[in-house]
């Protein structure tokens, strides 16, 4: 995978220890680090308001700050949203007065109010409104430790009773132990992700803002992708690029009960920069699908009774394996026991790499392959790969490249996992991992030595490409192959 595609997931203690490292105590560089995070916090809030209409331009925002950095990254944020936005306004809650805040905290305190004097306003639990278009809460960081004090309760009591049009938070949720914990609906991740963040069911959807702390080859047992694991596909392609060089992906899919299924996987394909797709699907859906896709090689197979791939047509695979440079296997297959049985002899006899995805995820099918397989199952089909066996064991133990798919998709390979917080609910619909195994045979028929760093690729693309649809269209009034539409934003540098 290419360098600075993926950042380390730390504990706390390893967080502040980095931090010290990185600044040794000295306020200046720490004062810049807080105003790159606050830009950074601004900018991607505004970006995700994109989902839900947009920033309304005179919207009122509540500022809930702590002592701490968190407090100051948060003012800082509100001071960018409001220099963006002339017409907005900000109540500011400092939860411990104007004292209690640390030099930097306050630094950034007294600049908001004299930048925008009559724009900010400091308030208390008497003085809040009943509505904010964005509440930013500041108040504790990742140093926070439990329990919460009772002033801190009463606070999160009440802002988590307003009406709030979308709820931030800077790292972690303030209180993220009790019940009365902020409520967010994302979580902003200033320059570290921070261990607690991966398991808070109040932190929202998660964002990671890179503040570039990392060297090139830190690595750890857990990490969270960047933006960067998508720079082999925007660059230049090679002037004297041929398609038989760029790839060439056999699609193994479908049946008359799924016939959806596989010619989403193709549309995928072949939107995804690989250079040949040749797709085995039932023949009596050939016709249809050649139509609707002419770019993609279609060979009609023969089927069961039952409108499944039947074990006949293996022969049409095997005599053109010399062509492939990878292989997609599972989606809208069904079950039927035949067609299970020609999967089963196609991993074993195929000489490529193999993406294995949906009813194609049985145990002795992964068992049985002979060549390295990406494996993407969503919770319960991994529970039935691989029962109790957690996913980084199971992947070391099957030699398998792992994709975990859900809100945090995970990327297992041997005993480090990757982390993808690109995407959102928009991908909660029928169809979504049929896009996604053919967007990771798309990479990987491109670099087939490489089954991490595709299904890495295949995943981030994926995601931010929904997150381009749901800002550009919303979540909820979108079709699953609409997220096609948005590969090439994805790629270029306004997706970010």
């Amino acid at each position: 995978m290419n360098s600075g595609a993926a950042h380390p997931i730390l504990s706390c203690a390893g967080a502040k220890a980095l931090e010290a490292r990185l600044f040794g105590g000295d306020e200046d560089r720490e004062w810049l680090a807080m105003l790159q995070a606050g830009s950074a916090v601004a900018g991607a809030v505004l970006q995700d308001f994109g989902e839900i209409g947009g920033f309304p331009g005179a919207g009122q925002m509540l500022v809930v700050a702590g002592k701490g950095h968190n407090g100051g990254d948060a003012l800082l944020a509100i001071a960018e949203i409001l220099k963006r936005h002339p017409q907005a306004a900000a109540d500011i809650f400092l939860v411990y007065g104007v004292r209690g805040l640390r030099p930097l905290a306050r630094r950034a305190w007294q600049g908001l109010q004299q930048a925008f004097p009559g724009r900010v306003h400091s308030v208390t639990g008497r003085s809040l409104r009943t509505e904010y278009a964005l509440s930013l809460d500041g108040l504790f960081g990742y140093q926070y430790r439990p329990p919460l004090d009772a002033r801190s309760r009463s606070v999160l009591k009440m802002v988590n009773a307003l009406s709030i049009r979308l709820r931030a938070a800077v790292d972690l949720p303030s209180g993220w132990d009790a019940p009365e914990a902020f409520r967010a609906d994302f979580t902003y991740a200033t320059g570290i992700v921070k261990a607690p963040l991966l398991s808070l069911p109040n932190a929202g959807r998660l964002r990671y803002l890179d503040l570039g702390f990392f060297p090139i080859s830190t690595t750890a047992p857990d990490m969270v992708l960047t933006r960067r694991v998508l720079a082999p596909l925007q660059g230049w392609r090679e002037a004297q690029a041929d398609k038989r060089k760029l790839g060439h992906v056999f699609v193994l899919a479908g049946s008359r009960n799924y016939p959806g299924a596989a010619l989403m996987t193709v549309l995928a394909t072949v939107k995804s920069g690989v250079g040949l797709v040749s797709a085995f699907v039932p023949e009596s859906l050939v016709p249809a699908f050649a139509a609707q896709v002419p770019e993609a090689i279609w060979i009609g197979c023969p089927e069961t009774p039952d409108g499944g791939l039947a074990l006949e047509g293996r022969h049409r695979l095997i005599e053109r394996w010399d062509r492939a440079t990878a292989l997609v296997i599972g989606p809208g297959l069904g079950r039927e026991r035949e067609t299970l049985a020609l999967v089963g002899e196609m991993v074993r006899a195929t000489p490529v790499p193999v993406v294995l995805d949906a009813d194609a995820l049985q145990p002795e099918i992964v068992r049985a392959a002979r060549t390295p397989l990406v494996v993407t199952p969503h919770a319960g089909e991994f529970a039935r790969l691989a029962g109790k066996t957690e996913l980084r064991d199971y992947a070391a133990e099957t030699g398998a490249t792992v994709v975990l798919k859900g809100p945090v998709t995970r990327i297992a390979s041997g005993q480090t996992v990757y982390h993808n917080f690109f995407g959102g609910p928009v991908l909660a619909r029928g169809g979504s991992g049929d896009l996604l195994a053919g967007l990771i045979g798309s990479q990987l028929a491109q670099t087939p030595a490489d089954l991490l760093g595709a299904a890495c690729r295949g995943v981030a693309w994926h995601g931010c490409a929904a997150d381009a649809l749901a800002r550009s269209q919303g979540a909820t009034a979108v079709r699953t192959t609409q997220v096609l539409d948005y590969l090439s934003t994805a790629l270029r540098p306004c997706g970010e």
